[in-house]
């Protein structure tokens, strides 16, 4: 279940010049609106210093890493829900994607236009969000008069979607997103089938200017963008896109001396992806074995026999047990035959709730 995600903002904001960074390609990077007009997506591994560990324990002829896949989308403009600019084209290629960053620019460039003609994160923001309010309204508003008659009529659940549409209607009207409101388990079913874009989870990532990289509060553009993400709820990334950018053609030799300057430990691609996990609730398991050493995401909550599914169906069909044990009790006895003798391999059951970091063995059995 690889992490999708959104990469979405206004024309020039430096969302092409990160997807770049992100997947290390060179999909077009203009300078003037609309450069990507076709939906960009890139399959990038999540960095997991983990995994190298456990490469170098089991020595397997191969490693495979959890992987993020995302698309970069072009630029949004007002009016986009009502056609503007790419419009309807940009909000359908992001209802599929399991989340929202919207890469928001806090710093100034002469030489790099600006769609609404000055610097203002904050106000750009707003219209981002307002055209992705006004979508799902759009989507509402054409769903309630189908379950209204139903409704009426008290036919199986319409009375309690019709219910749950109009609290929608009710929270979009006042240009709130739809993830503000607390969804019952039942109701979250059929929001689910909306596809709302407010409904998705949501991140900025603040493009800063590289002088501010190494510590973005001291940026006052930033700071105060920042404010005003917290105070709505949003998680916030600060990046350089144009740092990033420059990375991305780096050794990793080199790339460490670029980081070592710069004084960061680490890529803020690293961060952004780790940042994003967070947001979705993901985390990760591993198998070893001197075939492969592999990462898997999972939902964090999930159970042994929902996970053991992500590899197999018939894994999750004829789940026996979970030989378990944690990626710190194995790196602290030193092998995996001493971490049995010290009695950590655990066996776990239907029930056992995965966590981060465990190496699973999953034991099935599937009778025809």
């Amino acid at each position: 279940m690889p992490l999708t995600a959104g990469i979405v903002g206004l024309p020039n904001v430096g969302k092409s010049t990160l997807f770049n960074a992100i997947t290390k390609s060179q999909v077009l990077a203009a300078n003037y609106p609309f450069a990507t007009i076709d939906p960009n997506v890139g399959i990038v591994n999540v960095p997991d210093d983990r995994l190298n560990v456990l490469a170098k324990m089991y020595n397997p002829k191969k490693v495979t890493p959890a992987t993020c896949e995302f698309t970069d989308i072009a630029g949004l403009v007002k009016g986009a829900s009502k056609g503007e600019g790419l419009g309807n084209q940009f909000l359908a290629n992001i209802r599929n994607c399991d989340a929202i960053l919207q890469v928001v620019r806090c710093f100034k460039d002469p030489n790099v236009i600006h769609v609404e003609g000055s610097i203002d994160p904050i106000r750009d923001a707003k219209i981002i969000n307002l055209e992705l309010v006004l979508a799902d309204l759009d989507t509402i508003s054409k769903r309630i008069p189908k379950i209204e008659k139903k409704a009426q009529s008290k036919v199986d659940d319409a009375p309690f979607e019709y219910a749950l549409l109009k609290k929608i209607e009710a929270c979009l009207i006042e240009e709130k997103p739809a993830r503000s409101l607390n969804f019952s388990e039942q109701e979250l079913k059929y929001v689910k089938n909306y596809s709302l874009l407010t409904a998705k989870p949501f991140m900025y990532i603040a493009n800063i200017k590289d002088d501010f990289l190494t510590n973005p509060e001291d940026d006052e553009v930033y700071l105060k963008f920042k404010e005003f993400a917290l105070n709505e709820g949003s998680m916030i990334c600060p990046i350089s896109a144009e740092i990033e950018a420059e990375l991305a053609n780096l050794s990793d030799e080199e790339e460490k001396e670029f980081l070592e300057d710069l004084g960061i430990n680490e890529p803020g691609l690293n961060r952004l992806i780790k940042e994003t996990y967070l947001l979705l609730g993901y985390e990760t398991f591993f198998t070893t074995g001197s075939d492969e050493c592999k990462a898997w995401t999972f939902k964090k909550g999930m159970k042994a026999p929902e996970c053991a599914g992500i590899i197999h169906t018939d894994f999750e069909k004829g789940f026996i047990k979970a030989e378990t044990i944690s990626y710190d009790d194995l790196i602290n006895s030193g092998s995996y035959l001493k971490a049995r003798e010290q009695g950590l391999v655990r066996q776990e059951g239907k029930d056992y709730i995965v966590k981060d970091g465990d190496i699973i063995l999953f034991k099935f059995n599937v009778t025809k």
